[in-house]
């Protein structure tokens, strides 16, 4: 088999239902901006969003998804730099009485989920100092401080034998990348 090409992640597509209502809540809400936007010959209307100015578009939505057809999206993912910003999401969502508002502890990050008008569910996390095998999930908690919730985090997942320093676990990937096997263990 050839080798790979080296890649990254670049946009995801959405189909929509309703264009007006999709568009304001990435622009809104998530503070995206319009960067373009069409139609096909066929009628189908595309709105381009990005957050960077170097990406014509990071998310692009697109009509003709039939009304009330189930979303095939797991999920969409941000990452973002600290707890604070997850707080920080997880009160605007709630605020703005988002569907299913979801905060997790993941043991390796702590995650907010919840829906976006079409639902199609968007996390927010950030990782976590620790690598913890997953799944690990845990509902997390946000009356508690940002050092409560290190701490609480922590304590659950310290005897877990598969817990080391996140540094280390990717120390390690990389090397096994590195070696090529293909394989992580």
């Amino acid at each position: 088999m050839p080798e790979l090409p080296k890649f990254e992640l670049s946009h995801i597509g959405l189909f929509v239902t309703d264009m007006d209502r999709m568009r304001d809540f990435y622009t809104r809400l998530l503070g995206f901006k319009v960067m373009d936007a069409g139609e096909l010959k066929n009628g189908l209307r595309l709105t381009f969003l990005s957050k960077d100015p170097k990406d014509h578009h990071q998310i692009v939505l697109v009509t003709g998804r039939e009304k009330g057809a189930r979303s095939t999206v797991n999920q969409i993912t941000f990452r973002v730099a600290s707890i604070k910003e997850v707080r920080a999401m997880h009160d605007l969502v709630v605020a703005n009485q988002v569907d299913g508002v979801d905060p997790v502890d993941h043991g390796n990050a702590w995650s907010v989920y919840f829906m976006d008008p079409e639902g199609n569910r968007i996390e927010f996390f950030c990782d976590t100092p620790w690598y913890t095998a997953q799944p690990h999930r845990v509902a997390l908690d946000f009356s508690l401080s940002d050092k409560e919730i290190e701490e609480a985090t922590h304590n659950r997942i310290a005897g877990d034998p598969s817990t080391v320093p996140f540094a280390q676990w990717r120390d390690q990937k990389r090397r096994e990348l590195e070696k090529g096997s293909g394989v992580f263990s």
